[in-house]
C-alpha cells in the first residue's frame, strides 16, 4: 500500500515563517519613518499662510519688529491643537510651531522660520 501524503513539511513552514519574518523586520521601521514624514508635513504646510502674512508685513512696514500674530495681514496666532498642530505662534517675523505629540514626534520637535531680511527682501 502506497500512501499518498500532501501538504507542508515542518521545515517548509519554518522557512516560510522566517523568510515574513525577516521582510516585516524590514518593512515595519520603513513604514514607520514613512508615517512620521507625513505627519511632519502637514505641521510644514500648516506654515503656508503664515509665511505669506509675514512677507507682506516686511514688504509693507520695512522691518520684522511689527509682524506679529493678528496684526498686519499675519493671521492670529493658534493656541489650540488643531490636526498635528499644538499651536502656532509668530513674533517679530519668527514663526514657531509646535506640533501635537503622536506618530514618534515629540512636543519638542518644534518647527521655527526665522526670516532673514537681505536688500530689503526676506529670505
Amino acid at each position: 500500500m502506497k500512501l499518498n501524503i500532501k501538504g507542508f513539511t515542518l521545515i517548509e513552514l519554518m522557512i516560510t515563517v522566517t523568510i515574513v519574518a525577516i521582510l516585516a523586520g524590514v518593512a515595519l521601521p520603513m513604514y514607520m519613518n514613512y508615517s512620521r514624514r507625513v505627519y511632519y508635513s502637514e505641521i510644514v504646510s500648516a506654515v503656508g499662510p503664515v509665511k505669506v502674512g509675514v512677507t507682506e508685513c516686511f514688504q509693507y512696514q520695512g522691518a520684522l519688529t511689527a509682524c506679529n500674530g493678528g496684526s498686519n495681514n499675519i493671521p492670529a496666532n493658534m493656541t489650540s491643537p488643531t490636526g498635528a498642530v499644538a499651536s502656532l505662534t509668530v513674533a517679530a517675523g519668527v514663526i514657531t510651531v509646535t506640533p501635537v505629540a503622536a506618530h514618534g514626534i515629540l512636543t519638542t520637535d518644534t518647527y521655527i522660520l526665522t526670516p532673514t531680511p537681505i536688500n530689503g527682501v526676506l529670505v
